[in-house]
C-alpha cells in the first residue's frame, strides 16, 4: 500500500510541474507577442 500511495504522490506531482511549465510557456509566448508588437511599431516609424 505504501508504493501506491508513493507511485501517485509522484504521479501528481509530475502532474503540477507539467501544468505549470504550460503555463509559463503561454506568458513567455504572450510577452514575445507583446515584445514583437512593440517593436513592429516602432519599425513603422
Amino acid at each position: 500500500m505504501a508504493n501506491i500511495a508513493i507511485w501517485l504522490g509522484l504521479g501528481g506531482y509530475i502532474g503540477l510541474l507539467a501544468a505549470n511549465q504550460k503555463q509559463i510557456e503561454k506568458r513567455i509566448r504572450q510577452m514575445e507577442l507583446l515584445a514583437d508588437s512593440g517593436t513592429e511599431s516602432h519599425n513603422g516609424n
